[in-house]
């Protein structure tokens, strides 16, 4: 049952009315007295209720707050946390008010519809595409982890015939270990960093053999403290490999599309702080479609230098499109 203090409306000043699940209506409280009980004032800060039977209408000593004494109304947010648990916190009602970029959806719409074809190099070559998936699980796993590791400052065209050659080779935790760093460097050449990638995937795939049965972490957390992979490569690898979307998977093209489209409040300089600004509004049913949408517009529109502005869809609401 719900009270309200009705100043009009047909109600006089102060006079509380219910709304009354049997009357099916708003009623004046004292309608509701077959419903409450005898001591149906009881609870509602209503001291003296209005008196049908003496035809008095006393005052309520209920206290209304002022101005100045209302506070914000605090709830408790329940929410998955990274490690796939519950975790709870309080927020006030202005900052659940989130904020979020004007004509996002439009914008949205429009680079799923440029990307409709699917014919980017990240259709083809991307992580999802650089597996066995006829291998056992746990070597899918690990060629996804691999895979990602080797993307980094490197095209999509490069990493996927390296993850060839190293599929051709034998490309398992206990093979990769027993392989010297020369042929291994040999065998992903010419991905950027290679010679620094050799040493992150010996450490890893040690640290795998180890700790993890020759699997790979389940957790963002524990991925993150892998020799050469961070926060970019830990959410692709817990979305593609385990099925479980923990955060936005944000790349050079996410970062930068992103910025020119102001999805994120000010300006961020770094990929970390653009995937914290768009998880603080982008609604969570769209992180796992956002890097593989935005990777593939980047690489064939919104290119780095000389974007394709009269080729987009977006080129009349895009805050950054050259005018011309």
């Amino acid at each position: 049952m719900v009270v309200f203090l009705m100043g009009g409306l047909g109600g006089q000043a102060g006079e509380w009315w219910n709304l009354s699940p049997t009357l099916g209506c708003m009623a004046p409280l004292y309608w509701c007295r077959e419903e409450l009980g005898p001591d149906y004032s009881k609870g509602y800060g209503l001291k003296v209720p209005f008196s049908p039977l003496s035809g008095s209408r006393a005052h309520s000593t209920a206290s209304v707050p002022s101005k100045s004494s209302r506070k914000e109304k605090k709830v408790t947010v329940r929410y998955d946390s990274l490690e796939g648990g519950i975790a709870e916190k309080e927020e006030t009602d202005s900052k659940r008010l989130k904020w979020e970029p004007g004509n996002w959806r439009q914008q949205l719409d429009n680079i799923r519809e440029m990307r409709r074809n699917k014919d980017a190099p990240v259709d083809q070559m991307g992580a999802e595409k650089c597996f066995d998936s006829s291998a056992p699980p746990e070597v899918m796993r690990y060629q996804v982890l691999l895979s990602l590791m080797l993307s980094s400052q490197t095209k999509d065209q490069v990493t996927s015939a390296a993850m060839l050659r190293l599929r051709e080779h034998g490309l398992t935790v206990d093979n990769v270990l027993q392989t010297d760093d020369v042929t291994l460097g040999q065998l992903i050449y010419p991905v950027g960093f290679w010679k620094n990638k050799v040493k992150y995937i010996k450490q890893t795939t040690a640290i795998l053999k180890q700790q993890y049965g020759s699997d790979i972490p389940s957790t963002v957390r524990e991925l993150v403290n892998l020799p050469g992979v961070g926060p970019k490569m830990a959410h692709l690898v817990m979305n593609i490999a385990w099925n479980n979307v923990t955060g936005i998977g944000v790349d050079t093209h996410v970062h930068r599309i992103s910025n020119r489209l102001k999805w994120v409040k000010k300006e961020t300089k770094t990929p970390e702080e653009t995937r914290v600004a768009l998880e603080d509004w982008l609604p969570r049913d769209l992180w796992s479609e956002i890097n593989w949408l935005l990777v593939g517009f980047g690489q064939q529109i919104c290119l780095p230098v000389n974007p394709r502005c009269k080729e987009c869809l977006n080129r009349h609401i895009c805050p950054a499109a050259k005018r011309c």
